[in-house]
C-alpha cells in the first residue's frame, strides 16, 4: 500500500470516528459539567428531609422473642432475615423481615409491622396514612398535588428498583417533590424532585445505559470508549506521518 493512499485512510477512518462520537463527546462533557456544579444535598433532596423523631429511652417494648412467637401464629416462619425497629406516627415498630416454609405462597421473603409497645401486628399503610407519614417527613408544609400506587416500575421509572409496593406522594410547586414509601415497609425511601430528574436524565446519557440507567459495564458504552481510543490514536498517528512528510520535503528543498 502507498503511504499515500495509508495516509487517506486514516485521514478518512479519523474524521468518520469524530463524527460518529462527537455528539457522545457533548453529552460526556455537558453532563460532567452538570455533575460538577451541583450540590449533592440538593440533588437528594436533603434539605426537604425532615429528621425521624428519635425514641425516648423510658419507653417499654415488648421482646423480639414474644414479637416472633406471635408472628408464627399468624404465618408458617421459616426464617428471620431481619429486625429493624422504626418510628411510625409517633410510636415504635418493628419491621421484620421473613421467610415462610409454605409451599403454597410464592417464595421469596416477607415483611410485617409489629407494634413494639403492644406487640400488635398492623397492616400495611393505607394511603392516607402515606399521605400523613410524607407529610410528617418534609419540610414546611406543602399541598398536595397527587397520589399513586405503584405495584410494578421499569428502567426509567425514578422509583427503579427500590422496594413495592409503595406509595408516590407528589407535592406541588415550588418543591415539585415526589415523597415514595414502601407500603409494607412504612418508611419512606426516596425523595425526587426536578434536580434529580435532570441529573438521572444526564447520567443515562453519561453511562450510555437505555435500559436500565445504572449499568457501568454496558456493551454500548465499552465500543465508545474503544472508539474513542481508536479515534485519539488514528489523530496521533496522522500527527505523526504529516510531520514525518513535512521533514521529508523540508530534507528535499535543502538538498
Amino acid at each position: 500500500m502507498k503511504k499515500s493512499d495509508f495516509h487517506r485512510k486514516i485521514r478518512k477512518s479519523h474524521r468518520y470516528l469524530g463524527v460518529a462520537l462527537g455528539i457522545q463527546f457533548l453529552f460526556w462533557t455537558i453532563s460532567g459539567l452538570y455533575f460538577s456544579w451541583s450540590n449533592m444535598d440538593d440533588v437528594h433532596g436533603d434539605p426537604q428531609k425532615r429528621a425521624v423523631p428519635l425514641f425516648k429511652v423510658n419507653q417499654v417494648w415488648v421482646s423480639p422473642s414474644i414479637i416472633i412467637d406471635s408472628l408464627r401464629a399468624h404465618a408458617p416462619v421459616d426464617s428471620i432475615i431481619g429486625l429493624e425497629s422504626i418510628e411510625l406516627f409517633g410510636k415504635p415498630f418493628y419491621q421484620i423481615h421473613y421467610t415462610v416454609s409454605n409451599v403454597h405462597l410464592h417464595s421469596g421473603s416477607y415483611v410485617c409491622l409489629v407494634n413494639a409497645e403492644t406487640g400488635k401486628l398492623r397492616p400495611a399503610l393505607s394511603q392516607a396514612e402515606a399521605v400523613e407519614l410524607a407529610q410528617n417527613r418534609f419540610v414546611g408544609d406543602p399541598k398536595v398535588e397527587k397520589v399513586e400506587f405503584l405495584t410494578q416500575t421499569n428502567g426509567h421509572h425514578e422509583y427503579r428498583n427500590l422496594p413495592l409496593p409503595a406509595y408516590a406522594v407528589t407535592f406541588g410547586k415550588p418543591v415539585s417533590t415526589t415523597v415514595y414509601i414502601a407500603a409494607e415497609l412504612g418508611t419512606v425511601q426516596k425523595y425526587r424532585n426536578t434536580k434529580w430528574r435532570i441529573f438521572d436524565f444526564l447520567w443515562m446519557l453519561h453511562l450510555m445505559d437505555y435500559e436500565s440507567r445504572d449499568n457501568l459495564s454496558n456493551g454500548l458504552l465499552r465500543a465508545f470508549s474503544l472508539f474513542g481510543l481508536l479515534t485519539v490514536a488514528s489523530g496521533f498517528t496522522l500527527f505523526w506521518v504529516s510531520r514525518k512528510t513535512t521533514v521529508q520535503k523540508k530534507n528535499l528543498k535543502m538538498s
